[in-house]
């Protein structure tokens, strides 16, 4: 999909319909936590090119080696263009005692609410952040298991050094706090993370019925 071919859809988000993670802290990305979420001012048209995500079941862990894929508008390469068409890329996961080794991330900057996927035939790159790391399951369906959140500042390639992303089902808790309205995200100018907030569904886009799925976008502010 191109940027500029027609079939985008290009959606609004308010600043006060964006929820970042209380716990996230920008000057410390390997702390975790990196993940927010955006409410659309309305609904996405699903069609042949846009459809709603699936999380997978709070807690699942993938195993070493299965196979997931990323998708971005991040640099071709290190320092290299950015594409003008979406990108997509196979990236096997890499397990957390691997990842954790003390010649690959190690164990200070790889935290169990993560993933490691990839390595240095592929990998995401400036750009990517944010971008969902989707995973087919056992019955065909696709889920979004990781958000990519960092790679190595010695290059996106380097070896031992696989794209690090958050784990979508250590959160899934938060998203669904999130989803009812029970809290309001705990964002700077918008309260303390313990005030609830009500919106209405009778506008495009509002809370309700299977809100979650065509109102929310899983993902974390642009960084890379």
């Amino acid at each position: 999909m191109s940027s500029t071919e027609g079939s985008e859809q290009r959606i609004p988000v308010a600043a006060d319909d964006i929820f970042v993670h209380p716990k996230w802290r920008s000057y410390c990305v390997a702390c975790g936590n990196d993940i927010a979420l955006l409410k659309l001012r309305s609904s996405a048209v699903l069609n042949n090119y846009v459809q709603t995500g699936q999380l997978p079941p709070a807690g699942t862990v993938l195993p070493n080696g299965y196979p997931c894929y990323l998708s971005g508008w991040g640099r071709l390469s290190t320092g290299g263009p950015l594409p003008d068409k979406l990108q997509d890329a196979l990236m096997p996961v890499v397990d957390h005692e691997q990842c954790t080794q003390p010649d690959w991330w190690g164990s200070l900057s790889i935290r169990t609410t993560m993933i490691c996927a990839g390595g240095a035939e592929q990998a995401g790159c400036n750009g990517d952040s944010g971008g969902p790391l989707n995973c087919q399951a056992e019955d065909g369906h696709w889920e979004v298991h990781g958000i990519a959140s960092f790679v190595s500042s010695l290059g996106c390639d380097t070896p031992k050094k696989p794209t690090v992303f958050t784990r979508v089902s250590a959160f899934e808790d938060w998203i669904a706090e999130v989803d009812t309205g029970c809290w309001d995200g705990g964002v700077l100018g918008c309260g303390d993370g313990g005030t609830p907030r009500e919106w209405g569904t009778g506008v495009p886009g509002g809370w309700g019925a299977g809100a979650m799925l065509g109102c929310w976008d899983v993902g974390m502010l642009g960084r890379w």
